[in-house]
């Protein structure tokens, strides 16, 4: 049996969890709510103060989507109950960010800013502190759309290996290569 599907997945204080009759997962909590359909064959009940995910046979199709559908449903019971946070930090000489509402204005030594507009979903926080690099805030209940929105916001300037420049997770360690090396 799947390791991660047969796992009960606990239903913290506040947090509601339905079954549409058409196999939706309604979550609700503090955060804001979710749903995520699950495909037809998989059984998900609510018993007591727990979720159970189960499947119907040994067939490889369903053992992949056990532990698939168990891993979602949990991660929109903890992003409903705590929330998601990602931090990203932008490394780099002159490079800088702006937060008004859901617009993240964001220089980054091109010849134009780039403005970027956020789904309603994610919150979007920037510090700027003198003689440090600028740290983008962003917070979400959805894994999922607060991961793509990281990615997309990394892809207008990925980290290069030689002097680290770019934006960066915070925390991220980043693989660095030697420059040229002068010749003697």
């Amino acid at each position: 049996m799947s390791r991660i599907g047969k796992l009960p997945i606990d239903i913290p204080q506040g947090v509601t969890v339905t079954v549409n009759p058409d196999n939706t997962v309604v979550v609700k909590g503090p955060k804001g709510e979710l749903s995520q359909d699950v495909h037809g064959d998989m059984i998900v009940k609510v018993e007591g103060a727990h979720v159970i995910v189960e499947r119907p046979s040994e067939d490889k199709a369903h053992k992949a989507m056990h532990g698939l559908y168990r891993a979602l449903i949990h991660n929109m019971v903890v992003g409903v109950s705590e929330g998601y946070t990602i931090k990203q930090e932008l490394v780099g000489v002159g490079y800088r960010a702006n937060a008004e509402g859901q617009v993240l204005e964001l220089g980054l030594g091109y010849s134009h800013g780039i403005f970027m507009v956020l789904p309603n979903e994610v919150k979007v926080s920037v510090l700027n502190e003198k003689r440090a690099n600028p740290i983008i805030t962003l917070e979400s209940c959805d894994k999922q759309l607060i991961g793509q929105v990281a990615a997309k916001i990394r892809s207008f300037r990925k980290p290069e290996p030689y002097k680290g420049k770019g934006i960066k997770f915070v925390g991220e360690v980043l693989r660095r290569k030697a420059g040229k090396s002068a010749k003697v």
